[in-house]
């Protein structure tokens, strides 16, 4: 699996925060989804889990413990959007700040799987991690 795969899915993340956080600066309109719907949700509930598989055990544990915080990031996400419509600008600071913590545990996670995806797995030469890496990109297009 090419290594940065997993790097992807972070970009993903980190462009629908900043899409959120554009919108609690006022400089965009964005209403946000639900943790299914975006990007990163639909590689989730979608092929994730053959492609975590694919790397290995520990990946597939690390990929597991994904969708706990991403639903929760979604749910801080929608109220701090919500807050901030309200006028409590105090509520939204605290919603905003269980964002980005969940958002760094998302990231960190997201990375610890494009370190796991990028060691060679067992058994498996340079000509066929080559090609693997071949196949996905075929795929991720």
């Amino acid at each position: 699996m090419a290594g940065a795969f997993f790097f992807l899915r972070l970009n993903d993340h980190v462009q629908y925060l900043r899409r959120i956080q554009a919108t609690l600066e006022e400089r965009d309109d964005f209403h946000g989804t639900c943790h299914t719907s975006c990007k990163l949700g639909r590689w989730l509930y979608g092929k994730g889990p053959e492609e975590a598989t694919s790397v290995g055990t520990a990946a597939k544990e690390v990929f597991d413990a994904l969708f706990e915080p991403h639903e929760r990031f979604h749910h801080a996400s929608k109220e701090a959007l919500q807050k901030k419509q309200e006028g409590d600008m105090a509520g939204a600071e605290a919603a905003v700040t269980e964002m980005h913590q969940l958002s760094t545990t998302l990231i960190h996670k997201l990375i610890e799987l494009d370190k796991l995806a990028s060691r060679p797995q067992p058994g498996q030469n340079v000509e066929q991690r080559h090609h693997s890496d071949e196949l996905l990109e075929t795929s991720a297009n």
